[in-house]
């Protein structure tokens, strides 16, 4: 989920954004090495922080059904949402240039508040879902600008607070299979007796046609017990 976000974000920086001035767009950790190795205009995304965004969590599951005979597929938890926080940052030899780029980056991204689908790739796109965000909100906690620079070991550096909220795709939960064995029954005399013995007979389901009817027997005739019964039947052997 989260490299395809990176995808987005470069695309809607890069490409739209910044357009054809060539500025390249990374997200790396702005460290002191690395900013010694910049020698061209460079816009670098870094994402500090990832958490949880409790107030979107969904509750019950989605039910996927079949096309034809809208049979159960399969059952969906909702999807969880995490806040993806970038530092963005502009870097190039004069600082007037790198708040020129930060100016163009502003103006760019609160010309809307989300990242449509059609801009998502992956399971992402999958899901359809549009990836709301905001950029250089106030922080509600948590580690903010001075910190991450701080723990980077670099200087203070202007930037914009650019938060993705991004959802993974619940687990889809298989129904449990369906019990295609037949059952059998095992009959057995209960008089007992010489010769009494027990049979396996099947259950008969509902698409399923009937067994020939057995012949009634006369009344007041006596029933046939063991091997006389076994007998009886068609090709039956007594043993």
């Amino acid at each position: 989920m989260i490299h395809e976000v990176d995808e987005a974000l470069s695309a809607l920086l890069g490409a739209e954004i910044l357009g054809t001035t060539g500025v390249e767009v990374l997200f790396d950790a702005p460290t002191r090495e690395w900013a010694a190795r910049r020698n061209a205009p460079t816009v670098n995304a870094f994402l500090y922080d990832i958490k949880e965004d409790p107030s979107r969590r969904g509750h019950g599951r989605r039910r996927e059904l079949g096309p034809v005979r809208g049979e159960l597929l399969a059952e969906h938890e909702p999807p969880r949402w995490f806040a993806l926080s970038y530092l963005v940052t502009a870097w190039t030899k004069r600082p007037q240039d790198e708040h020129r780029l930060l100016s163009v980056l502003l103006a760019g991204l609160i010309g809307q508040s989300a990242l449509e689908p059609e801009r998502l790739s992956g399971a992402l796109a999958q899901l359809g879902l549009p990836l709301p965000y905001t950029v250089a909100a106030a922080p509600a906690g948590g580690r903010g600008p001075a910190d991450v620079w701080s723990a980077l070991g670099g200087e203070l550096k202007p930037s914009l607070d650019l938060v993705v909220t991004a959802p993974i795709a619940g687990v889809r939960r298989l129904p449990a299979a369906l019990v295609t064995d037949a059952l059998l029954l095992r009959v057995s005399d209960a008089g007992g007796g010489e010769g009494a013995a027990g049979e396996l007979r099947r259950p008969r389901f509902e698409d399923e046609p009937p067994a020939p009817a057995r012949a009634a027997e006369p009344m007041g005739a006596r029933r046939a017990r063991g091997a006389a019964a076994r007998a009886s039947r068609p090709g039956g052997i007594a043993r």
